[in-house]
């Protein structure tokens, strides 16, 4: 494409009306998809024009361009920026092709000025995007949106079994051989790679996952899960999450704030917050790092090749040796060393004939 810049008239009729490019379609800012497309098709630069209330969401909403882009509340300034040919947007578009004439035009620098003084073009043809001037027409262009990233990724080998219930953001990118199963949203800057399945009803949100990996009725939000490694079901991956390589994350687990090295098993009914977990662990049953008293929150470290029993409490901050071993319904609350076992329980007593003699102080009512 010869043009390098793209203008964006985002003003209202209105400075209190919030551009309509600012709102999301499949999760992600219109602006920012637009922008990704026109990037893979050559445009270095974009200029956005916008009400001063609005400038800063503007912005944010394209900070992942950095320094190539620009927002401007005064259209004189946008113009005498240009310089070269522009491409202009001076409606709400979607990265669809118009069914009928488009409203995108380009313009040389000159051409450009004019049509910020008073709104006249030269009308020469831009790259025919879709526009739409309402809320309601862009819930109406919702399906074709969905539609387009998803094939797209049928193109690129990845296998959706039923598009009617998946929803990608245009801004993940999925691996060939992954297979998306029904009640699959991906959203955010997120990154499947290959020869994995996601779902069903699972949620990745702004999440890299690694290479032949299952998450199967989970959320991952804003953390990283290695290759060969299977998430659920029903895990709840909470950000700032590392997950390594072969690791099982169970049924009814949650991590937060954590890093799980390789191989570990956390399979299931464990809490696993604000810790640091070496390579080869086994979570019992019923594990539970307790890492806020209330106040402020602690971390835990537990060793490579640890084994935690069931119902094992880790009292933060502590650290658990290579190798070391809790005992079943332990409460640790010390640090324990390495090949260790840590035993933190009462001694069982039996009291004699003590069930026969409650069973007496029973009433027929009761």
């Amino acid at each position: 494409m010869d043009c390098k810049i793209a203008l964006f008239d985002l003003r209202g009729a209105s400075p209190s009306e919030k551009p309509l490019m600012l709102g999301p379609v499949l999760f992600c800012p219109v602006l920012t998809w637009v922008c990704r497309e026109l990037s893979d098709r050559g445009v270095e630069r974009f200029f956005v024009l916008c009400d001063e209330p609005w400038q800063a969401e503007a912005a944010q909403v394209m900070e992942p361009f950095g320094d190539r882009c620009r927002v401007f509340t005064a259209a004189a300034d946008a113009a005498d920026t240009a310089d070269g040919e522009a491409l202009v947007f001076p409606v709400p578009v979607l990265p669809l092709p118009a069914f009928g004439e488009s409203s995108d035009f380009t313009a040389s620098a000159d051409e450009l000025r004019t049509f910020l003084a008073d709104g006249r073009t030269a009308a020469r043809q831009g790259v025919g995007f879709l526009p739409f001037r309402s809320a309601a027409e862009l819930q109406r262009d919702m399906p074709l949106c969905r539609e387009l990233v998803l094939s797209r990724l049928a193109q690129q080998g990845v296998t959706v079994i039923d598009p009617m219930t998946t929803y990608v953001d245009p801004r993940c990118t999925v691996g060939a051989g992954t297979t998306i199963l029904p009640g699959t949203i991906l959203r955010g800057e997120t990154h499947i790679a290959a020869n994995c399945e996601i779902g069903p009803n699972a949620m990745i949100r702004d999440s890299s996952v690694g290479e032949g990996t299952t998450v199967n009725a989970s959320q991952v939000n804003e953390s990283v899960v290695g290759c060969h490694t299977t998430v659920g079901p029903f895990t709840y991956v909470r950000p700032n999450c590392t997950i390594g390589d072969h690791c099982r994350v169970g049924d009814f687990v949650e991590v937060k704030n954590s890093v799980i090295g390789n191989g570990t098993k956390i399979s299931h009914l464990t809490y696993v917050g604000d810790s640091d977990v070496g390579e080869k662990v086994n979570f019992g049953c019923g594990t539970v790092t307790t890492n806020y008293d209330g106040h402020k929150k602690y971390r835990c470290t537990i060793g490579d090749n640890v084994f935690l029993g069931c119902n094992t409490n880790l009292i933060a901050p502590v650290t658990l040796g290579d190798g070391a071993y809790t005992a079943a319904g332990s409460t640790v609350t010390d640090d324990v060393p390495a090949d260790a076992l840590a035993i933190a329980r009462s001694r069982q007593t039996n009291i004699a004939g003590w069930a026969a003699r409650f069973r007496k102080t029973w009433t027929k009512k009761d």
